[in-house]
């Protein structure tokens, strides 16, 4: 985050907020597979963690509605809509393999 921190300054507002998403999406990501029962690999840490920071960036849709809204209120959002987003792009790719699996 210190790296995020140190380019904000020469980011615009938008680009930090894009940022800002995708860390918090990475982090999210992993956090989730550490507290889960399944044996960490490495691909399983950077498919969740490219799962999370695209799911979180969902939040960006908001500022369509709300260009105004603040940072912590955009990351607050993000978190909340990557948490909900990759549980159920996971129940449904889990899903989809299994039908696959069947025939």
């Amino acid at each position: 985050m210190r790296w995020l921190s140190e380019r904000a300054g020469i980011m615009q507002e938008h680009e930090k907020g894009l940022a800002y998403l995708l860390a918090l999406g990475a982090l999210i990501g992993v956090g989730q597979l550490m507290v889960s029962k399944e044996t960490i690999t490495p691909r399983l840490a950077v498919g969740r963690a490219i799962l999370g920071s695209a799911t979180s960036t969902m939040a960006g849709v908001v500022l369509m509605q709300f260009p105004d809204l603040p940072l912590p209120a955009l990351v607050g959002l993000g978190a909340g809509l990557g948490i909900l987003g990759q549980q159920y792009l996971e129940a449904w790719l889990r899903a989809r393999a299994d039908l696959l699996g069947k025939k």
